[in-house]
């Protein structure tokens, strides 16, 4: 496993390579497993991993339901009532622009059938399924949970991606992201470490540095 020295100074030849640019820079990082049969789905990465410091830039959570916590809920950036999904079954080109824009979803988990049929083909194929709220069960927290989550996902390919931070969130933070990813993905691999060919980071514009 590398250590955290070591990934502060790839973050920090990573960004002292990247040149200045006018916009805020992503911290991006691709993955190559090997000896991983990816044609089944058992074996595919799909993980929701929280960051300790978040990615230092907005990450949209819609909610749907009709219950007080759910149409007050101070941290939602959407909010979805059952009337709305009906309209949005309806209309394909509004539900997917909707799924463009929204980085996690929470429904209430009575709604849950309905929306697997109106909106599973395209919520599903993205990743962007509903997590349950259950009768009870305080929605704040899973906001708030999801607003510093990435989500991991390999599909059928060996080499996948995902954003670590922006630039300004500081090369410490963006490294510490980077420690709690890597371990969490080793977790989640058959062989830990010996699954991982090698892993690069680079800032959007920026050359890619291996960091494995």
């Amino acid at each position: 496993m590398i250590s955290n020295e070591e990934i502060l100074e790839k973050v920090e030849e990573t960004v002292d390579l990247a040149p200045e640019r006018g916009f805020k820079e992503n911290v991006d990082m691709a993955i190559n497993l090997k000896n991983v049969d990816l044609s089944d789905p058992n074996n595919r990465v799909d993980l929701e991993i929280v960051l300790p410091n978040g990615l230092g830039k907005d990450v949209k959570v819609c909610v749907i339901g009709n219950s007080a916590q759910m149409l007050n809920a101070e941290n939602a950036d959407k909010k979805i009532t059952p009337e709305e999904l009906e309209k949005l079954g309806k209309e394909k080109s509004e539900a997917r622009a909707l799924a463009k824009e929204m980085n996690f979803f929470l429904a209430e988990a009575d709604l849950m059938p309905k929306i697997g049929k109106l909106l599973g083909p395209i919520l599903g194929p993205r990743g962007k399924m509903p997590d349950p709220v259950r009768p009870g069960e305080e929605v704040e927290p899973k906001i708030k949970r999801l607003k510093n989550t990435v989500k991991l996902r390999s599909g059928e390919s060996s080499t996948f991606h995902t954003t670590i931070g922006t630039v300004e969130l500081g090369q410490e933070k963006i490294s510490e992201n980077i420690n709690t990813m890597l371990k969490r993905l080793e977790r989640d691999l058959p062989q830990a470490r010996q699954n991982i060919d090698s892993v690069y980071i680079k800032t959007t514009m920026g050359p890619s540095v291996e960091l494995i």
